[in-house]
């Protein structure tokens, strides 16, 4: 592994912290957290400085650590969490996000000297003061920066101690006893030769503990040879640290993450610790009093009280960073098995083998493989909903208008193509709900409504999809000024008779908007089409629900993957649709008196008392329709998340399995009823049908020219 790989774990695992951090400042902010929570918004932007000084990222260094003074001080009593701190804190975090976008990217570090001044003030604001509970721990910008090209006395002197002793100090001074400083516990720390490999830095690992109030007792010169044996890559050195019992001892082990097993660590109250690698540690359970995280190492019998233990009984968390584009071959690999699959099983059927135990046996572990490759993709859709906060703070600050953010769903999950994705067309919405939809402070005052506008975003998974809805309290549609609008540009008749939901779908029109002025937000007509277009080239559809003066609802539903599904295998004519599974309720061959005729055009079938629009796949594709009534053939009836349901009419059902989705857009171009394409077991090509579009277009017209021009 090299300095570039390590680095970007770095920057995931920044993106880590900046999440915690900003979960637990929303804590804060609705008064549901705790001091638990305070030391892991400590952590992480420690961690991130700790990282920062490893890799040289000067700017994003001396920017957390100016956060973290004040969160220490936060964290120690001195200054109170009140709600102007937390909104600081909010700002400090946000510009915290930009910093390491900054690294990541190589490009310029952000203006941070104003609001870096704005937390100085904060520690000696008096108003914020309270009493102090400790002494204020030195900065680490007060520490001596060394050479690492001074020579080797020297370095053995500055860190041996202030009297440059090489030999054990006496006990009074290494090792305190726990009655006259309770608060004090040892850490001794010994890097080897893979620490420095890895691109490690003992000296800044010394520095941060320093940083955190520790004090060098004692630098082990034993292990150190004579100078013509001295081989540069290796770990001579050991230290003995005083820690503050004020200092968690998880936040000793972060400073250590990216060390490994390639730096021992113990802990303890007395100073004569024993050297254990983590690697024998690890072996050896017993001689540890309780597990420690990836890079700790086993401690002595007796740890401080004021130190933080773990519970025995907790399993260590245990994962591999795996590079995206390799999983996303190992999905494409079994993609190509399902297919192979399903051609194996159809070869097996031409020949009357279909039976064979093995081949079931096959089937059976292929959609294991398939379903643990697929959930190796799987991410909790709060990556994305986490992003929101920041959004409504920009728009709070350009607007005016202050919006309480309300979630439910964040951990249901989705696959990450699809996440990533999603996360434009969510910003658009929601800045247009905040800038369309929530009124101004009066405006909201004077309806009877609170000041504070409310905006609601939750996920759900609902019949093998996922929907999406974002909701506001606000003014709703104003149709009658969208339909006024929309005929102004002649986008539709004046004589056109439209539904409520057809001229809420007009906003999505390219170039659409009601906005008397344009802004740095919206009002040039875009935003909206993109958002639609965006939700269809994933193969999902978005409904509008809107109520004047009381809101409006944005629906996504979207697939949980772009990958694998299961899916209906359908004859018509002489061709073969696959119709995707989640949309299935049933098939049946319906009796005569079941169906109806609405007019000359249509039929509708009654499915146990409800009436819903047959819809004929035949003629949707332009293939020759057979001459048969109704109840001699096949009706398939599905369900759509907006439009309701629907009876496909088809000449026979031949198969039910799990396909791989091929774009087509990539091979061809976007088709309105069209949400894909796969190989069937035979090799043949076979269309997707989009269940949404087919049922929106209840009468099969609309969905029959754009069959008809794919097929």
């Amino acid at each position: 592994m090299n300095d570039d790989d390590i680095q970007q774990i770095f920057f995931v695992e920044c993106d880590e912290a900046l999440e915690a951090t900003e979960a637990g400042l929303d804590r804060c902010k609705a008064g549901t957290h705790d001091d638990e929570t305070i030391n892991a918004i400590f952590r992480g932007v420690h961690s991130i400085k700790g990282g920062a000084g490893a890799f040289g990222h000067e700017a994003l260094q001396a920017y957390t650590h100016c956060f973290e003074n004040l969160l220490g001080d936060i964290r120690e009593g001195k200054v109170a969490l009140g709600s102007e701190i937390i909104d600081l804190l909010l700002l400090a975090n946000d510009l915290l996000r930009d910093h390491v976008e900054a690294a990541r990217e190589g490009s310029t570090a952000p203006d941070d000297a104003a609001l870096m001044k704005r937390l100085e003030a904060a520690r000696a604001e008096p108003s914020q003061i309270v009493t102090p509970t400790s002494a204020e721990r030195e900065p680490a910008s007060s520490i001596p920066a060394a050479d690492p090209l001074d020579d080797l006395d020297a370095l053995l002197d500055e860190l041996a101690g202030p009297d440059g002793s090489d030999h054990q100090a006496d006990d009074e001074t290494a090792a305190p006893s726990a009655q006259s400083e309770p608060e004090v516990w040892i850490l001794r720390i010994r890097p080897h030769a893979g620490a420095m490999a890895n691109g490690g830095e003992p000296l800044l690992w010394l520095r941060e503990l320093a940083a955190m109030g520790g004090e060098c007792l004692e630098c082990h010169v034993n292990d150190v040879p004579a100078i013509d044996n001295l081989e540069v890559e290796e770990g001579y050195l050991g230290w003995t640290f005083s820690i503050p019992g004020s200092v968690s001892r998880e936040s000793v082990e972060e400073l250590f993450d990216f060390a490994g097993e390639d730096v021992s660590l113990a802990f303890g109250s007395d100073a004569a610790l024993p050297e254990t690698r983590l690697s024998t540690a690890k072996e050896d359970q017993s001689s540890a009093p309780s597990p420690t995280p990836a890079t700790a190492a086993a401690a002595p019998a007796e740890s401080p009280k004021s130190t933080p233990t773990r519970s025995s009984s907790s399993p260590a968390s245990q994962s591999v960073r795996i590079d995206l584009n390799k999983l996303d071959k190992l999905i494409n690999g079994v993609g190509e098995l399902v297919i192979a699959q399903a051609m194996l099983t159809q070869r097996l059927e031409n020949e009357n083998l279909a039976h064979v135990e093995e081949l079931a046996m096959l089937d059976t572990l292929v959609r294991d493989i398939q379903e643990h490759a697929m959930a190796f993709r799987a991410q909790p859709i709060s990556s994305v909903f986490g992003r929101v906060p920041r959004l409504l703070r920009e728009l709070a600050g350009s607007t005016g208008k202050h919006v309480k953010l309300e979630v439910t769903g964040e951990s249901t999950e989705l696959d990450k193509t699809v996440i990533e994705r999603l996360s434009e067309p969510m910003t658009h919405l929601i800045r247009n709900a905040v800038d369309h939809g929530i009124e101004t402070p009066s405006e909201r005052t004077a309806a009877g409504k609170e000041a504070e506008g409310t905006l609601t975003l939750s996920a759900e998974q609902k019949a093998g999809r996922i929907v999406i809805q974002i909701s506001d309290d606000g003014r709703g549609i104003d149709r009658k000024k969208v339909l006024g609008k929309a005929i102004k540009n002649g986008l539709v008749a004046a004589d056109d008779q439209l539904s409520d939901e057809e001229v809420n779908q007009l906003i999505f029109a390219p170039g659409f908007s009601t906005a008397a002025n344009v802004s740095n937000i919206s009002g040039r007509g875009v935003g909206m089409d993109v958002v639609k277009q965006n939700v269809k080239d994933l193969g999902g559809r978005i409904a509008i629900e809107s109520a004047p003066g009381e809101g409006t609802t944005f629906t996504l539903a979207l697939p949980l993957t772009l990958a694998i599904s299961d899916g209906m295998i359908v004859k018509v004519g002489d061709q073969s649709l696959v119709i995707p599974l989640a949309h299935v309720i049933e098939s049946l061959r319906p009796a005569t008196e079941d169906i109806k005729g609405l007019g000359t055009q249509r039929q509708m079938l009654n499915a146990r008392g409800a009436f819903v629009p047959v819809v004929s796949l035949a003629r949707a594709i332009g293939a020759r329709e057979i001459e048969a009534a109704p109840s001699e053939r096949v009706l398939v009836l599905v369900e759509t998340e907006s439009h309701g349901r629907a009876a496909l009419l088809v000449d026979a059902i031949t198969d039910q399995r799990q396909f791989v989705i091929k774009s087509l857009d990539a091979h061809y171009r976007s088709v309105d009823s069209v949400a894909g394409a796969t190989i069937l077991g035979n090799g043949q090509v076979a269309l997707i049908v989009d269940v949404d579009y087919l049922v929106q277009c209840a009468s099969g017209s609309a969905g029959g020219t754009a069959l008809a021009d794919a097929a």
